[in-house]
Protein backbone atom coordinates (compact mmCIF):
# COMPACT_ATOMS: atom_id res chain seq x y z
CA UNK A 1 0.00 0.00 0.00
CA UNK A 2 2.84 2.34 0.95
CA UNK A 3 4.64 1.43 -2.30
CA UNK A 4 1.45 2.14 -4.29
CA UNK A 5 1.17 5.60 -2.73
CA UNK A 6 4.83 6.28 -3.55
CA UNK A 7 4.35 5.15 -7.16
CA UNK A 8 1.22 7.28 -7.49
CA UNK A 9 3.03 10.28 -6.04
CA UNK A 10 6.02 9.63 -8.32
CA UNK A 11 3.75 9.39 -11.37
CA UNK A 12 2.03 12.65 -10.46
CA UNK A 13 5.41 14.32 -10.04
CA UNK A 14 6.54 13.08 -13.45
CA UNK A 15 3.34 14.32 -15.05
CA UNK A 16 3.81 17.70 -13.42
CA UNK A 17 7.42 17.84 -14.61
CA UNK A 18 6.37 16.86 -18.14
CA UNK A 19 3.78 19.61 -18.09
CA UNK A 20 6.37 22.13 -16.96
CA UNK A 21 8.82 20.96 -19.61
CA UNK A 22 6.14 21.26 -22.27
CA UNK A 23 5.44 24.79 -21.14
CA UNK A 24 9.15 25.60 -21.12
CA UNK A 25 9.57 24.10 -24.56
CA UNK A 26 6.64 26.09 -25.85
CA UNK A 27 7.96 29.35 -24.39
CA UNK A 28 11.42 28.67 -25.83
CA UNK A 29 10.09 28.28 -29.37
CA UNK A 30 12.01 30.57 -31.75
CA UNK A 31 10.50 33.99 -32.31
CA UNK A 32 10.08 35.65 -35.69
CA UNK A 33 11.43 39.03 -36.68
CA UNK A 34 9.82 41.29 -39.25
CA UNK A 35 12.21 42.54 -41.92
CA UNK A 36 11.26 45.66 -43.89
CA UNK A 37 13.14 47.23 -46.76
CA UNK A 38 13.93 50.97 -46.83
CA UNK A 39 16.49 50.79 -49.64
CA UNK A 40 16.73 53.61 -52.17
CA UNK A 41 18.36 53.50 -55.60
CA UNK A 42 21.86 54.88 -56.18
CA UNK A 43 24.61 54.82 -58.80
CA UNK A 44 27.31 55.26 -56.12
CA UNK A 45 29.13 52.08 -55.08
CA UNK A 46 30.44 53.79 -51.91
CA UNK A 47 27.08 54.86 -50.47
CA UNK A 48 25.11 52.82 -47.95
CA UNK A 49 21.76 53.03 -49.72
CA UNK A 50 20.46 49.74 -48.27
CA UNK A 51 18.51 49.78 -45.00
CA UNK A 52 16.85 46.54 -43.89
CA UNK A 53 15.04 46.96 -40.58
CA UNK A 54 14.58 44.14 -38.06
CA UNK A 55 11.60 44.52 -35.73
CA UNK A 56 10.22 42.18 -33.10
CA UNK A 57 8.10 43.09 -30.10
CA UNK A 58 9.74 41.48 -27.09
CA UNK A 59 12.79 40.06 -28.91
CA UNK A 60 15.61 40.27 -26.38
CA UNK A 61 18.18 37.76 -27.64
CA UNK A 62 19.51 36.95 -31.08
CA UNK A 63 22.61 35.86 -32.97
CA UNK A 64 24.50 37.67 -35.74
CA UNK A 65 26.91 35.80 -38.00
CA UNK A 66 29.29 36.83 -40.77
CA UNK A 67 29.59 33.97 -43.24
CA UNK A 68 31.75 33.56 -46.37
CA UNK A 69 29.79 34.14 -49.59
CA UNK A 70 28.69 30.92 -51.26
CA UNK A 71 31.00 31.50 -54.22
CA UNK A 72 34.20 32.13 -52.19
CA UNK A 73 35.93 28.89 -53.26
CA UNK A 74 35.48 29.75 -56.95
CA UNK A 75 37.41 33.05 -56.94
CA UNK A 76 41.12 33.74 -56.69
CA UNK A 77 41.24 37.53 -56.54
CA UNK A 78 39.40 40.02 -54.37
CA UNK A 79 38.29 43.42 -55.65
CA UNK A 80 38.60 45.93 -52.86
CA UNK A 81 39.46 49.23 -54.58
CA UNK A 82 36.91 52.01 -53.90
CA UNK A 83 34.77 53.18 -56.80
CA UNK A 84 33.59 56.79 -56.60
CA UNK A 85 32.70 57.01 -60.30
CA UNK A 86 28.97 57.32 -59.62
CA UNK A 87 29.30 59.42 -56.46
CA UNK A 88 29.14 63.12 -55.63
CA UNK A 89 31.89 62.82 -52.98
CA UNK A 90 35.49 61.59 -52.89
CA UNK A 91 35.46 59.41 -49.77
CA UNK A 92 36.81 61.99 -47.31
CA UNK A 93 33.29 62.73 -46.04
CA UNK A 94 29.74 62.44 -47.27
CA UNK A 95 28.41 65.88 -48.31
CA UNK A 96 25.29 65.52 -46.16
CA UNK A 97 27.19 64.61 -42.96
CA UNK A 98 28.08 66.97 -40.13
CA UNK A 99 31.84 67.06 -39.62
CA UNK A 100 33.60 67.32 -36.25
CA UNK A 101 37.37 67.51 -35.81
CA UNK A 102 39.46 65.44 -33.38
CA UNK A 103 43.07 64.75 -32.51
CA UNK A 104 44.01 61.59 -34.39
CA UNK A 105 45.36 58.70 -32.32
CA UNK A 106 45.70 54.91 -32.10
CA UNK A 107 45.78 53.15 -28.71
CA UNK A 108 46.38 49.45 -28.02
CA UNK A 109 43.84 48.77 -25.27
CA UNK A 110 44.53 45.05 -24.87
CA UNK A 111 47.23 42.74 -26.23
CA UNK A 112 46.73 39.18 -25.05
CA UNK A 113 47.35 35.67 -26.35
CA UNK A 114 44.10 35.55 -28.37
CA UNK A 115 43.10 39.14 -29.09
CA UNK A 116 44.48 42.55 -29.71
CA UNK A 117 41.99 45.36 -29.12
CA UNK A 118 42.77 48.78 -30.58
CA UNK A 119 41.02 52.13 -30.22
CA UNK A 120 41.14 54.59 -33.14
CA UNK A 121 40.25 58.28 -33.06
CA UNK A 122 39.85 59.68 -36.57
CA UNK A 123 40.76 63.26 -37.56
CA UNK A 124 37.08 63.87 -38.37
CA UNK A 125 33.81 62.07 -37.78
CA UNK A 126 30.10 62.74 -38.34
CA UNK A 127 29.19 62.44 -34.64
CA UNK A 128 30.52 64.58 -31.78
CA UNK A 129 29.95 62.04 -28.96
CA UNK A 130 33.02 60.84 -27.04
CA UNK A 131 31.91 57.57 -25.45
CA UNK A 132 33.75 56.25 -22.35
CA UNK A 133 35.35 52.85 -23.00
CA UNK A 134 36.83 50.44 -20.45
CA UNK A 135 38.79 47.35 -21.51
CA UNK A 136 39.28 45.10 -18.49
CA UNK A 137 40.75 47.62 -16.02
CA UNK A 138 41.91 50.24 -18.54
CA UNK A 139 39.68 53.28 -19.20
CA UNK A 140 39.72 55.78 -22.06
CA UNK A 141 37.23 57.65 -24.24
CA UNK A 142 36.64 59.35 -27.57
CA UNK A 143 37.32 56.46 -29.97
CA UNK A 144 35.49 56.31 -33.28
CA UNK A 145 36.49 52.70 -33.90
CA UNK A 146 37.23 49.72 -31.68
CA UNK A 147 39.08 47.04 -33.65
CA UNK A 148 39.45 43.40 -32.61
CA UNK A 149 42.31 41.42 -34.14
CA UNK A 150 42.34 37.62 -33.78
CA UNK A 151 45.78 36.11 -33.28
CA UNK A 152 46.08 33.03 -35.47
CA UNK A 153 49.56 31.55 -35.69
CA UNK A 154 51.88 34.14 -37.18
CA UNK A 155 49.05 36.45 -38.32
CA UNK A 156 46.85 38.92 -36.48
CA UNK A 157 43.70 39.45 -38.52
CA UNK A 158 41.00 42.02 -37.94
CA UNK A 159 37.63 40.31 -37.54
CA UNK A 160 35.45 42.94 -35.85
CA UNK A 161 35.15 46.69 -35.70
CA UNK A 162 32.53 48.65 -33.80
CA UNK A 163 31.87 52.38 -33.77
CA UNK A 164 31.07 53.78 -30.30
CA UNK A 165 29.79 57.17 -31.50
CA UNK A 166 26.98 55.84 -33.70
CA UNK A 167 26.55 52.20 -32.62
CA UNK A 168 27.59 50.48 -35.87
CA UNK A 169 29.31 47.09 -36.16
CA UNK A 170 31.17 45.28 -38.93
CA UNK A 171 32.24 41.65 -38.64
CA UNK A 172 33.91 39.18 -41.00
CA UNK A 173 35.22 35.61 -40.80
CA UNK A 174 38.94 35.03 -41.00
CA UNK A 175 39.90 34.98 -44.68
CA UNK A 176 41.77 32.24 -46.53
CA UNK A 177 45.46 33.15 -46.76
CA UNK A 178 45.19 34.09 -50.45
CA UNK A 179 42.95 37.05 -49.57
CA UNK A 180 45.25 38.73 -47.04
CA UNK A 181 43.25 40.46 -44.31
CA UNK A 182 39.92 40.08 -46.13
CA UNK A 183 37.35 42.83 -46.43
CA UNK A 184 34.21 44.03 -44.69
CA UNK A 185 30.95 44.63 -46.50
CA UNK A 186 27.58 45.24 -44.87
CA UNK A 187 27.38 46.87 -41.45
CA UNK A 188 24.63 46.83 -38.82
CA UNK A 189 23.48 48.84 -35.85
CA UNK A 190 21.86 47.24 -32.78
CA UNK A 191 19.95 48.65 -29.84
CA UNK A 192 17.47 51.53 -29.52
CA UNK A 193 17.50 52.73 -33.13
CA UNK A 194 16.89 56.37 -34.03
CA UNK A 195 17.19 58.36 -37.24
CA UNK A 196 19.82 61.10 -37.49
CA UNK A 197 20.31 61.29 -41.23
CA UNK A 198 20.88 57.54 -41.05
CA UNK A 199 19.96 54.87 -38.46
CA UNK A 200 22.10 55.00 -35.32
CA UNK A 201 22.14 54.02 -31.64
CA UNK A 202 23.33 56.37 -28.89
CA UNK A 203 25.76 54.57 -26.58
CA UNK A 204 26.48 56.05 -23.14
CA UNK A 205 29.37 53.73 -22.20
CA UNK A 206 31.15 50.53 -23.23
CA UNK A 207 32.89 47.90 -21.10
CA UNK A 208 34.90 45.25 -22.95
CA UNK A 209 35.89 42.02 -21.25
CA UNK A 210 38.75 40.12 -22.87
CA UNK A 211 38.23 36.71 -21.21
CA UNK A 212 35.83 35.63 -22.63
CA UNK A 213 35.55 38.41 -25.19
CA UNK A 214 32.37 40.42 -24.72
CA UNK A 215 31.10 43.99 -25.11
CA UNK A 216 28.73 45.40 -22.50
CA UNK A 217 26.91 48.46 -23.78
CA UNK A 218 24.85 50.98 -21.86
CA UNK A 219 22.62 53.08 -24.10
CA UNK A 220 21.60 56.70 -23.61
CA UNK A 221 17.97 55.67 -23.01
CA UNK A 222 18.98 53.42 -20.08
CA UNK A 223 18.88 50.18 -22.05
CA UNK A 224 21.71 47.67 -22.04
CA UNK A 225 23.18 44.99 -24.26
CA UNK A 226 25.75 42.26 -23.87
CA UNK A 227 27.44 41.23 -27.12
CA UNK A 228 29.43 38.05 -26.64
CA UNK A 229 31.96 37.06 -29.30
CA UNK A 230 31.13 33.37 -29.60
CA UNK A 231 33.41 32.42 -32.51
CA UNK A 232 35.99 33.88 -34.87
CA UNK A 233 37.15 31.41 -37.52
CA UNK A 234 37.36 30.95 -41.29
CA UNK A 235 33.87 29.45 -41.15
CA UNK A 236 32.20 32.39 -39.39
CA UNK A 237 32.36 35.19 -36.90
CA UNK A 238 29.46 34.96 -34.46
CA UNK A 239 28.00 37.39 -31.95
CA UNK A 240 25.44 36.41 -29.31
CA UNK A 241 23.39 39.44 -28.29
CA UNK A 242 21.23 39.90 -25.19
CA UNK A 243 19.36 43.17 -24.73
CA UNK A 244 17.52 44.92 -21.94
CA UNK A 245 15.23 47.65 -23.33
CA UNK A 246 15.38 51.21 -22.09
CA UNK A 247 12.96 54.13 -21.98
CA UNK A 248 10.66 54.53 -24.96
CA UNK A 249 12.24 51.67 -26.88
CA UNK A 250 10.16 50.36 -29.77
CA UNK A 251 10.20 46.96 -31.49
CA UNK A 252 13.17 47.76 -33.78
CA UNK A 253 16.32 46.08 -32.48
CA UNK A 254 18.66 46.18 -35.50
CA UNK A 255 19.17 47.65 -38.96
CA UNK A 256 21.40 46.17 -41.63
CA UNK A 257 23.12 48.78 -43.79
CA UNK A 258 24.76 47.98 -47.10
CA UNK A 259 25.36 49.00 -50.71
CA UNK A 260 23.49 47.89 -53.82
CA UNK A 261 23.87 49.27 -57.35
CA UNK A 262 23.33 46.06 -59.34
CA UNK A 263 23.49 42.31 -58.61
CA UNK A 264 27.17 42.24 -59.65
CA UNK A 265 28.00 45.53 -57.90
CA UNK A 266 26.77 45.19 -54.35
CA UNK A 267 27.83 44.29 -50.82
CA UNK A 268 24.55 42.37 -50.61
CA UNK A 269 22.11 41.67 -53.42
CA UNK A 270 19.60 39.12 -52.12
CA UNK A 271 17.75 37.99 -49.02
CA UNK A 272 17.33 34.35 -47.96
CA UNK A 273 15.06 33.42 -45.04
CA UNK A 274 12.95 30.80 -43.31
CA UNK A 275 9.51 31.65 -42.02
CA UNK A 276 9.65 28.74 -39.55
CA UNK A 277 12.64 26.82 -38.16
CA UNK A 278 11.88 23.72 -40.24
CA UNK A 279 10.46 25.58 -43.23
CA UNK A 280 12.00 25.68 -46.68
CA UNK A 281 14.49 28.44 -47.38
CA UNK A 282 13.08 31.24 -49.51
CA UNK A 283 15.26 33.60 -51.54
CA UNK A 284 14.58 36.82 -53.44
CA UNK A 285 16.66 39.58 -55.04
CA UNK A 286 16.90 42.67 -52.84
CA UNK A 287 14.71 44.89 -55.11
CA UNK A 288 11.83 42.39 -54.75
CA UNK A 289 11.83 42.51 -50.94
CA UNK A 290 9.20 44.61 -49.20
CA UNK A 291 8.32 42.99 -45.85
CA UNK A 292 8.81 39.45 -44.56
CA UNK A 293 8.68 37.49 -41.30
CA UNK A 294 11.59 35.18 -40.52
CA UNK A 295 13.05 32.96 -37.81
CA UNK A 296 16.40 33.51 -39.52
CA UNK A 297 17.43 35.78 -42.38
CA UNK A 298 20.62 36.02 -44.44
CA UNK A 299 21.64 39.12 -46.35
CA UNK A 300 24.16 38.13 -48.99
CA UNK A 301 25.15 37.33 -52.56
CA UNK A 302 25.16 34.22 -54.74
CA UNK A 303 27.07 35.67 -57.71
CA UNK A 304 30.50 37.35 -57.41
CA UNK A 305 30.45 41.11 -57.07
CA UNK A 306 32.98 43.46 -58.60
CA UNK A 307 32.83 45.39 -55.33
CA UNK A 308 34.32 43.89 -52.13
CA UNK A 309 34.14 40.45 -53.72
CA UNK A 310 34.98 38.43 -50.59
CA UNK A 311 32.84 40.49 -48.20
CA UNK A 312 30.72 38.19 -46.02
CA UNK A 313 27.01 37.53 -45.90
CA UNK A 314 25.37 38.63 -42.63
CA UNK A 315 22.81 36.37 -40.99
CA UNK A 316 20.47 37.18 -38.09
CA UNK A 317 18.71 34.37 -36.24
CA UNK A 318 18.07 32.53 -32.95
CA UNK A 319 15.51 35.21 -32.04
CA UNK A 320 14.12 34.81 -28.52
CA UNK A 321 11.64 36.88 -26.60
CA UNK A 322 11.89 37.89 -22.96
CA UNK A 323 9.91 39.74 -20.30
CA UNK A 324 8.35 42.97 -21.52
Amino acid sequence: MHRTRLLTRHTATLLALCSLLACATASAAPARATVSNDTHATACAEEDNVSLNLDGAGIRRFRVEALPPAYLATIEQDRTAPDFSGCNFDGSAHPTDPRFSFKERRVVLHDGPRWQIVGITLPSFWRSEQVPVRVDSRSDRGFHMIQVFAKTGTRSLEALVMYPSDGYWRIKPLPPARFGDGVYGSSFVMGPIEQAGRPMARIASIVIESRPLAFRLRFANGGEAKVGVREISEARTTLDVAMKPGRGQGPRFAVLRSMYVAPDNADMSEVAWRATPDGAEQRKPLPEISTLDATDVRFGRSIPSRHNTTAPDIRFGSFETGPR
